[in-house]
């Protein structure tokens, strides 16, 4: 039994412990704390309770709860003692209980840093990892009270309960004592700990999509009584699709005497179907969505696609009853791909589903295909059934009220039926979340994503997620570094898809150019320098050219050791008139196919200016060519001159094996030359980032030896005060110094000239040469307004200086003049850190001036950097050269520069409280750096709930 509580101080409801979760098999449920309302609640669920689970919890037979059990287990002071709550359907399902106890196992106050904690799970629940998730928050919640430890005492034959302990992850202690084993788990999180957690998270959120895709049966709720309109369009074109499940028609205004509908049972509520419906999809005004949401809770629905709109799209109030829709479907354990959503397909045989407005459901492929907009979601669609390219599954998510571009990535990571995964994102609600799903799918998988919205510093109508205030080459730099494949149209998402779905990875930047045209081989040529890939002379196979000789050119340029990819281009033949023949492309693309084939697994593409059929032919591959390094799914873009998927004329019917899948060997056909050199580009890009991801990059050991992380956390506690302002301060320059010093990055000291003499004996006790530099905000850094005097070598020419500088640009008093030691010659650099509330910790670099600031030339990468990201940071700029010899310069210090980028990488992580720096300038010398320049601000850490438990967003 449970020891009597102690009296202690009643704290107020914290809300922000409530969190919607999703369970293992891919339901959701909401955990809150217990309040002292739920003492009729509590009961309930004591008495769905089995004997042997009370008994588990009690050591002993306890059928029933007594008044003052139900109160000590209802009424909590949320410091001593909390108990958490999992409801469904706002009925308990599992509970949790923590009483704060001291040294001798008695209940106590702080500073006690000990619980003892124990749970109660729903017989009924068990085994969808309720006691888990519940041990997630109980913990955060305990660290949040200044609780260290848990202890524990369970039953031997209490497994489930000891696995739940034992799997978490935390650094824990098992001894056997009074017939019991006892636990003490330590709550400060671990790596294990978090890796766990977010196993568990990415499990959970993918099977609760594949519960959307892959429903035994669907009910579309909405269907009219007559042809047309939202919801018999969905139901036509479920049918059209072949659904291999049960289709029902919903509509509370069906006559009485309506028994089917289409040819599938109509009814006036959930409640008359017999048997439980797995998805509804809902069709409805946005005024009576709640009743059907409220009817599809209560019948065990397990998730929704709302078409309809009304939301948050039509504005505040429309934002309102978006997050009341949301509240609600979760609530009953539902997720919800919508509202304003346009539906999702899957096209795996064991289920076809067409879900959609989509008139016709588009041919089985390996692309997965994500959409936050309806009208981008049609021409996405429409654009690859043209070229003839199937996909695995299609989700239009509409205002991604709760199903998001994170959920669709965490179950393209398990779906063995889709090899690409692409999306379009108009928002990104968890920036931070995003990048590490990104980053595992990527290592396995490509990830392509057009981003919308770029550039208008606010989100779309309807999307009521925080707006993240880092620019859009931030946001890029960081997909490419988590492995996204990060284009800017929806046309260049198709073209990179559709090679990466088709052809192997190239194993380098090295391309055979061939076709029947020189311009178009030189064309290709210039287009490939363009986008750093190495060609090799087109070959030029003149007009003259057979299939015969395709095939030739094409087998002989894979088996060349010396290529990595090649690029076939094609122009119809001349005939003996001198008028132009279209030939027979299906000829043409069957040799290219055999050479393809019977060659090493080397990426093709095709780049063809008017030959009929040709691209159809290369999208209907043969079904008895042999897969390359792994089925692919490719098809082929149409000739014509624009591009445009509209002008496209229809593809020829996709060609399938006996197993209904698309045949391996699509080889990918593009109108121009540019646009298949940029996916190749792309694919190029990836592959190389696959190959380093195989061999992580580590952050070196020798930071351990030369950082002083606890006298940083000392002094960062002692600069913030007991009470810190919630929006920060900035450090002076001697703080500054100070704290950076701590980490090993040593700032050239500057003392204060507010006159001729002062700045005259500053330099004597710095040095000379020496340098008088302006610090008055509109100045800093302004070298160019004549603020900055460097190389002075004498008294004389230090008051020269001077008398100059407050003459051309003001009074000491405005200009706050310093003097400081000239520093050896090298190049001038910036480095930056800084703190995004959702994308996290951003280390950034370039050279200092204004040319890199209006070029935007900046390199970003996500902290904590390793040795590898530090490398590519400098590196990746386009003034690199700079730093490495360029035009005869002697190159400089890099690795000095990498040690300082991994340096300040770990000062931000480490502390979080340090929300940005800025070192500028850094003058990087042929031998070792100066850092002449710093500025520090220090704040409370924002939350970081990458690290907290399990929660879905509420927006």
């Amino acid at each position: 039994m449970e020891p009597s509580p102690e009296q202690s101080p009643h704290h107020a409801y914290p809300d922000h412990w409530e969190a919607d979760v999703v369970l293992r098999d891919g339901g959701t449920a909401r955990i809150r704390p217990i309040t002292t309302d739920d003492a009729e609640r509590l009961v309930s669920f004591y008495e769905q309770v089995s004997d042997e689970s009370k008994y588990y919890r009690f050591f002993a037979p306890y059928p029933r709860l007594s008044d003052r059990d139900v109160h000590r287990f209802t009424h909590h002071d949320y410091v001593d003692r909390v108990g958490l709550a999992v409801t469904i359907g706002g009925e308990f399902i599992g509970t949790v209980r923590y009483d704060r106890i001291n040294d001798q196992g008695r209940p106590a106050s702080a500073p006690a840093d000990e619980a003892e904690v124990a749970f109660l799970v729903q017989d009924a629940h068990q085994g969808r990892g309720v006691a888990s998730a519940l041990l997630e928050h109980i913990a955060a919640v305990a660290r949040e009270r200044g609780i260290r430890r848990f202890a524990a005492e369970v039953l031997p034959a209490n497994n489930k309960m000891i696995k739940v302990f034992r799997d978490a992850g935390y650094t824990q202690r098992r001894s056997f004592e009074d017939g019991s084993v006892h636990l003490t788990l330590d709550l400060e999180p671990t790596e294990k700990s978090l890796a766990v957690q977010r196993g568990r998270e990415q499990r959970a959120e993918a099977r609760s999509v594949q519960r959307l895709l892959a429903p035994g049966s669907v009910a579309v709720i909405g269907t009219g009584r007559t042809p047309g309109g939202v919801g018999r369009t969905v139901l036509r074109n479920l049918l059209a699709a072949g659904f291999t499940g049960r289709t029902y028609a919903v509509n509370r205004a069906f006559d009485e005497g309506l028994a089917t509908l289409d040819g599938v049972p109509a009814h006036r509520s959930l409640g008359e179907i017999d048997e439980q419906v797995d998805l509804a999809v809902i069709a409805v005004p946005a005024h009576r969505v709640p009743e059907a949401v409220a009817d599809c809770g209560e019948h065990g629905v397990q998730g929704l696609v709302v078409l309809s709109a009304g939301y948050a799209e039509r504005g505040s109030a429309g934002r309102e009853l978006q997050r009341e829709l949301v509240r609600q479907a979760r609530s009953y354990g539902m997720r919800i791909i919508g509202p304003n959503a346009f539906g999702i397909i899957n096209t795996a045989e064991s289920v076809r589903l067409n879900a959609s407005l989509a008139p016709e459901s588009p041919a089985r492929g390996r692309i997965g295909l994500f959409t936050q907009s309806g009208a981008i979601g049609i021409a996405l669609l429409s654009g690859l059934h043209r070229r003839g390219a199937g996909l695995s599954s299609f989700i239009s998510a509409g205002n991604r009220a709760d199903v998001s571009g994170n959920d669709f990535l965490q179950y393209s990571f398990e779906d063995q039926d889709t090899d690409v995964a692409l999306l379009y994102l108009e928002s990104l609600g968890n920036p931070r979340k995003f990048t590490r799903l990104a980053r595992r799918t990527a290592a396995v998988k490509p990830v392509v994503v057009v981003k919308g919205a770029r550039h208008s510093g606010t989100n779309p109508p309807g999307h009521a997620v925080p707006v993240s205030r880092i620019p859009d080459a931030t946001v890029s730099a960081l997909m490419r570094q988590a492995g996204v494949i990060r284009v800017d149209t929806v046309t260049e998402m198709v073209d990179a898809g559709l090679l990466l779905a088709g052809q192997p990875l190239p194993a380098g930047p090295r391309v055979a150019i061939l076709g029947n045209s020189e311009s178009l081989g030189l064309l290709t040529y210039d287009a490939c320098l363009a986008e750093g890939l190495r060609p090799r002379p087109p070959r030029d196979l003149t007009t003259a050219a057979s299939p015969q000789d395709f095939r030739d050119a094409l087998a002989e340029a894979l088996a060349d050791g010396t290529c990595d990819a090649v690029i076939v281009t094609a122009i119809p033949w001349v005939g003996e008139n001198g008028e132009a023949e279209t030939g027979d492309g299906e000829v043409l693309a069957a040799a290219l196919r055999g050479a393809a084939a019977g060659g090493p697994a080397k990426p093709v593409a095709v780049v063809h200016v008017e030959i009929g059929g040709l691209a159809e032919a290369l999208a209907a591959a043969s079904s008895t060519a042999a897969p390359r390094t792994r089925p692919t799914t490719l098809a082929a873009q149409p000739s014509g001159t624009s591009g445009a998927p509209a002008a496209a004329p229809p593809a020829a019917p996709t060609e399938v094996d006996a197993e209904g899948t698309e045949p391996p060997g699509r080889i990918p056909a593009y109108p121009a030359a540019e646009r298949a050199v940029r996916a190749l580009a792309e694919a190029v890009k990836y592959a190389q980032w696959r190959r380093q991801a195989a061999t992580p990059g580590k952050v070196p050991e020798f930071l351990d030896e030369t950082t002083d992380e606890p006298g940083a956390a000392a002094l960062i506690e002692t600069l913030l005060g007991a009470a810190p302002d919630p929006r920060g301060r900035p450090l002076t320059h001697d703080e500054a110094r100070e704290l950076l010093g701590r980490y090993g990055i040593p700032v050239r000291p500057t003392l204060p000239a507010p006159d001729p003499g002062a700045a005259v004996a500053a330099a004597a006790r710095l040095g000379y040469p020496v340098a008088l530099k302006t610090t008055a905000p509109h100045l800093r850094h302004r070298a160019d307004l004549g603020g900055v005097r460097l190389d002075l070598t004498d008294e004389d020419a230090l008051r020269r200086a001077y008398a100059e500088v407050t003459e051309l640009l003001g009074k000491p008093a405005e200009l706050l003049p310093v003097v400081q030691s000239m520093a050896p010659r090298g190049v001038d650099t910036v480095v930056r850190a800084s703190i995004d509330a959702a994308a996290g910790a951003v280390l950034s670099f370039g050279l200092a001036g204004a040319p890199s600031e209006l070029l935007g030339d900046t390199a970003h990468r996500l902290v904590p950097a390793t040795d590898r990201d530090a490398a590519e940071l400098i590196r990746s700029i386009k003034a690199a050269p700079v730093l490495f010899g360029w035009r005869g310069s002697a190159p400089v210090d890099t690795p000095a520069l990498e040690e300082l980028l991994l340096r300040l990488s770990r000062l931000v992580d480490d502390h979080p409280e340090v929300v940005s720096v800025a070192l500028e300038p850094v003058v990087v010398a042929p031998q070792g750096l100066t850092v002449l320049g710093a500025s520090v601000r220090l704040a409370p850490p924002p939350p970081r709930g990458d690290l907290g438990p399990r929660r879905l967003p509420n927006y």
